[in-house]
């Protein structure tokens, strides 16, 4: 009896350990996309999973110091690439979408949204445009896509010192949203969720305008079932229908 209860001690953190959800590092754009799908994965298997949300520059930093993540879903598929080269990841990782970008404008706002940027760019020579919000384009590849497109529409210049940067795409939405901002350049995915779409109006800017968000996941060295699992299930149609409907553009299968 003594040996018995000595082996259950012995396998019982062992069997904790094993069922704690794996932890998920995801790109901000994919806040509603990725939570419905982990809520479909969770219902239909059983398992949850531990989503973070932030930036891709960060998250993949974060990987290289050791952060316990077991798959990476990431804006940019240069952050995968490079976690392969040092040995982070299982393998190459898979392309599972393809992100834009729109310029947002909250209910109230006395900028007008347009796919040509006009009125930012009048609002920036007359006064109305006081405060406009991206992503850090130092590590959030939504942030780089939004300064691209600035630089694109000939008003990076003028609209640089005007900048409220969110730590992520998440938080740009949220300051565009809020009111802290007049306008913002935020993912397409977020901008088409209930939450963001209700609180004021966006328009989808040239897919030219910026080089293409691909966005790529991995899984990462010592991923464990339940991570693999979740992994399979993202390429599955039923996980593609739901990114496709908040505006990703899917690679083919």
């Amino acid at each position: 009896m003594l040996r018995l209860l000595l082996l259950l001690l012995l396998t019982l953190p062992l069997s904790l350990h094993a069922e704690q959800p794996p932890a998920i590092a995801a790109a901000a754009d994919l806040k509603f996309a990725l939570t419905e799908i982990a809520e479909r994965f969770a219902a239909q298997t059983g398992k949850p999973v531990k989503l973070s949300f932030g930036s891709s520059g960060n998250f993949a930093r974060q990987i290289e110091q050791g952060a316990p993540f077991q798959l990476f879903l990431s804006a940019d598929e240069s952050y995968v690439v490079r976690l392969a080269d040092r040995g982070l990841t299982v393998d190459d990782g898979t392309l599972y979408a393809i992100g834009r970008i729109v310029i947002f404008a909250p209910t109230g706002s006395p900028v007008r949204v347009d796919a040509t940027l006009e009125d930012v760019r009048a609002g920036l020579a007359d006064g109305r445009l006081k405060r406009l919000a991206i992503a850090n384009p130092d590590h959030a590849p939504y942030g780089r896509a939004a300064r691209e497109a600035l630089q694109k529409a000939g008003i990076w210049e003028q609209a640089a010192p005007r900048l409220v940067l969110g730590e992520n795409a998440a938080q740009a939405a949220q300051f565009a949203t809020s009111g802290s901002a007049q306008a913002g350049i935020i993912p397409y995915s977020l901008a088409l969720a209930p939450a963001v779409s209700a609180r004021g109006a966006y328009a989808l800017l040239p897919e030219d305008w910026h080089r293409p968000l691909r966005q790529r996941m991995v899984l990462l060295e010592g991923a464990g079932e339940t991570a693999r699992r979740f992994h399979d299930f993202l390429q599955q149609p039923e996980s593609r229908r739901i990114l496709e409907r908040y505006g990703f553009v899917l690679p083919a299968r």
